[in-house]
């Protein structure tokens, strides 16, 4: 089986690209990257064929799918702020760009296709927790950027026969998740924060909660899906029901690395959803032998790695 991963130089591509190595029915993983926010040393020692370049250039695209089965679509610009400050590159990337590899799909001849979408759709629908069936209200230029997407991966699913799979992923953290720059997520921000000595910055009053998971679990049930050709287009959430504070994930990770930390609180940032938890019962309906890694499981191996920095 010959895999395409598209952003695969990113973190979870990265860590995807090995997952999916890892399994004997995987025969080559090709990486298509543009590197404005993957980085070729998550890739180093990692037995990929690399392709250098946008997910908008379509002759790369149709080098990149010749002759394979399957696409792990994602390739995007990340962050809610980053959306805000330009969403013309946000609607590019993300909406246009999947477009693209869908179109790229149909030209090679229809191999499945795998994409990350976000639970930033829910946007302002307070209702927890979140069931893939309920009104999407999205806050952000980045949540309308993979709501698109979604809606384009059922469209060409039900036009075209297109086998599809849009995940919902939910604040995913781990090692090669990169921090030291203005969009950096949560866990890496605070983890580089604490290791430095520095205050934590919170957004706010720390009381928004997440459902945080382990980019171990995330490769897993992709690694699944596409060994297994889990076809479903409508949007599956990929998260398992937890729900942490910033405040309850500072005190997990001082317990983590043994330290008190302090936090510095600042204004809450346009756009951030102020509660996310999946509702997984389609997850679990669908990957029903996933078990989740644990939160402070996950916070204990991703210090590990950033201590190795």
């Amino acid at each position: 089986m010959r895999v395409v991963v598209t952003g695969g130089a990113g973190f979870i591509g990265a860590n995807l690209a090995r997952a999916l190595l890892a399994r004997p029915e995987v025969s080559e993983v090709r990486v298509v990257d543009n590197f404005v926010t993957g980085r070729k040393a998550n890739l180093e020692g990692v037995d990929v064929t690399l392709l250098e370049g946008t997910i908008l250039d379509r002759d790369l695209l149709d080098t990149a799918l010749t002759g394979a089965d399957a696409v792990v679509h994602l390739a995007a610009l990340p962050s809610v702020p980053r959306s805000i400050a330009d969403p013309l590159a946000s609607h590019h990337a993300n909406a246009t760009g999947t477009l693209e590899v869908l179109e790229a799909a149909r030209r090679a001849g229809g191999p499945y296709v795998v994409a990350a979408s976000s639970s930033s759709v829910y946007g302002a629908n307070r209702e927890l927790p979140k069931r893939e069936t309920m009104r999407t209200a999205p806050m952000s230029p980045y949540a309308v950027s993979k709501l698109a997407s979604e809606s384009y991966l059922a469209a060409y699913h039900h036009c075209y026969g297109l086998g599809v799979l849009p995940l919902r992923f939910f604040n995913v953290f781990g090692p090669l998740q990169p921090a030291g720059h203005a969009y950096a997520a949560v866990v890496p921000a605070f983890l580089d924060a604490a290791l430095a000595g520095r205050p934590l910055t919170v957004h706010g009053d720390g009381g928004q909660s997440r459902d945080f998971t382990y980019v171990g679990t995330v490769t897993q049930v992709i690694t699944e899906a596409v060994v297994r050709r889990v076809v479903h287009p409508d949007p599956v959430n990929l998260a398992f029901g937890t729900r942490t504070s910033l405040l309850e994930l500072i005190t997990e990770l001082g317990s983590v690395l043994g330290a008190d930390l302090a936090a510095e609180h600042v204004d809450p940032r346009p756009g951030d959803v102020r509660d996310s938890q999946a509702d997984n019962a389609r997850l679990r309906e669908l990957f029903p032998e996933v078990v989740p890694v644990p939160l402070r499981e996950g916070l204990e191996r991703t210090a590990a790695w950033f201590r190795t920095l």
